[in-house]
């Protein structure tokens, strides 16, 4: 049942004129694809499936590394660490936990927000093969 719940997470940010689906950042021979999505987009099936909170305030980060570096660019195990800074300075830790589903690896962290909060993303990657770097971006969210 879960190998076909995270394509609809992923086929969800597609959909979502919120999230900035798609969105993709070259890092040395990583290829890092992000998204920050309301956790309302996903259905209450999905979110029991992989203890995620639904809420209006409650957003999903998603994170996925490729090695661009091997042929077919497959996905890379790596150990993510974080922040969102709100506007005011306001630090929150993001906390990722590791989601498998057959050859796809994802990352997920959680992040309450209030409505049209913007965030300041930085996240440090430490992928296997001994690459890193950092992902930085820029969110605003919206509570149903």
């Amino acid at each position: 049942m879960k190998r076909f719940v995270l394509p609809l997470i992923s086929a969800l940010m597609l959909l979502s004129p919120f999230a900035h689906a798609g969105q993709s950042k070259d890092i040395g021979t990583l290829e890092v694809h992000y998204s920050a999505f309301n956790s309302t987009f996903i259905t209450p099936k999905v979110a029991k499936a992989y203890d995620l909170k639904r809420s209006g305030v409650n957003a999903i980060l998603n994170i996925a590394i490729l090695d661009k570096a091997q042929a077919g660019k497959p996905a890379l195990t790596a150990t993510l660490t974080g922040e969102a800074r709100n506007l005011l300075g306001n630090k929150k830790p993001l906390t990722f936990r590791e989601v498998r589903e057959g050859d796809a690896i994802y990352y997920l962290a959680e992040l309450r927000f209030a409505n049209e909060e913007n965030y300041a993303f930085t996240i440090d990657i430490s992928a296997e093969g001994n690459r890193s770097g950092k992902l930085t971006f820029n969110q605003t969210f919206y509570a149903d």
